[in-house]
């Protein structure tokens, strides 16, 4: 079975235009794909990154909120000469005498840009998320629908019930085929449902791979949003069936998720089996002057003067004073340089003698000598200093690009 030309047959839409609002205020200044993680990457690296290890040469990447710095990473990044047929394609909201109104879900991102999928020849289109983690093989993937003739496939995985309540559930014939599926069941006698025979759930990982008719087909019926209402449609029509991943797979929709995600690449990569694309750097070997470190990733281009730093992700770009310690942070640094005449900060500095504990630190952001930032009260949501750029969320303090904190500054 030759998964090279079941690629070359097929297009991949990702969605890239989620606001991200449970992820605020780490979107306060971008979209959720754009964010930052594992010190180096954005998260729209990762579905970019499987596309082109499946030899996937045709992709489009829908934006809209606060797309200026995911567009502008992936011009700087995703660049393919005139001996590979790769192309990445953005498409953002068009007005045109007929339309008028911005995306208003999932489904209607693809109508409403489907004059470009209606020009491609390809028979399949892959449609993922911008912003998911997972370490999928795509041409298994591929082989499942080759061997199914599935006119629609939905990516799905073993899940427990609390995480089945935040997703769409399926329910599946011996074949696979999917019966009935159900979009965040928020009520007992609906999630009982769902339960199955040899696993708890099956909760859609939001990856559909489609035949061509079949997509414009559906496309064609009432409804925004693939989960709420067009994939129900779509499993009623018949012809849907379901590819079990058992792979690593985790939705950033919160801000504990996220911090969770980064700090478990300390502990065991999950995203390693095939490199992860992202703009090449020329920086310098990050540079240790006495610290301790255990347990954390420690990206270039940075100077680290800190007396301990544990179970932490140390972004690039990053000054560190002597006397710190640092101990289960997401420091992100700054992926990005500016030229001098910016007044944004060259690098993300945190001063002398601070002690840090469970914070995440957002670009270029300045932090001040004898910081404590420990929420001693484990206060789980505070607002109080929003003025200052500083918040809690999940129990975790959250510093926000470009704040200024000053020396003596604690919570």
């Amino acid at each position: 079975m030759d998964m090279l030309a079941f690629a070359q047959k097929t297009d991949c839409i990702i969605l890239a235009g989620g606001q991200g609002t449970r992820l605020f205020p780490l979107t306060q200044t971008r979209c959720k794909p754009a964010v930052c993680f594992g010190g180096t990457y954005r998260l729209i690296d990762i579905p970019l990154s499987h596309c082109l290890h499946a030899k996937l040469d045709s992709i489009f990447v829908i934006t809209q909120y606060l797309a200026s710095s995911l567009q502008q990473h992936i011009y700087e990044t995703y660049h393919f000469d005139q001996f590979h047929k790769s192309n990445i394609q953005l498409l953002s909201p068009e007005e045109t005498p007929t339309r008028k109104v911005w995306f208003k879900g999932t489904a209607d991102s693809i109508r409403q840009s489907i004059e470009h999928f209606e020009a491609s020849s390809s028979e399949y289109f892959l449609i993922l998320s911008g912003d998911q983690l997972y370490n999928m093989d795509f041409n298994k993937l591929f082989a499942f629908a080759e061997e199914s003739d599935a006119d629609f496939i939905i990516a799905a995985l073993s899940v427990e019930e609390q995480e089945a309540k935040r997703m769409g559930v399926l329910n599946i014939s011996a074949k696979r085929e999917v019966l009935d599926f159900f979009e965040k069941p928020s009520d007992i006698a609906t999630l009982k449902r769902f339960i199955q025979p040899t696993t708890k759930y099956l909760g859609s990982m939001g990856i559909y791979l489609c035949k061509r008719d079949a997509l414009f087909n559906l496309l064609k019926e009432e409804g925004d949003d693939f989960g709420r209402h067009l994939i129900p449609l779509q499993v009623n029509k018949g012809g849907t069936y379901c590819y079990q991943h058992d792979g690593y797979w985790e939705d950033i929709g919160t801000v504990l998720s996220y911090y969770q995600a980064n700090l478990a690449l300390t502990k065991e990569n999950h995203l390693d089996t095939k490199p992860i694309f992202t703009t090449a750097q020329q920086l310098p070997s990050t540079l240790l002057r006495n610290a301790r470190v255990s347990d954390s990733i420690i990206a270039q281009g940075s100077i680290n003067e800190a007396s301990q730093i544990t179970n932490s992700v140390v972004g690039m770009r990053i000054r560190i004073g002597s006397g710190s310690v640092i101990e289960s942070c997401v420091l992100v640094g700054n992926l990005s340089a500016f030229p001098s005449p910016s007044t944004l900060p060259q690098f993300c500095s945190i001063g002398k003698n601070c002690l840090l504990k469970k914070v995440i630190v957002d670009e270029h952001t300045i932090i001040g000598d004898n910081v404590t930032l420990t929420n001693p009260n484990a206060i789980n949501h505070l607002d109080t200093f929003k003025d200052r750029g500083i918040y809690i969320r999940d129990g975790i303090i959250i510093i926000t690009s470009g704040t200024k904190v000053p020396d003596g500054f604690t919570l």
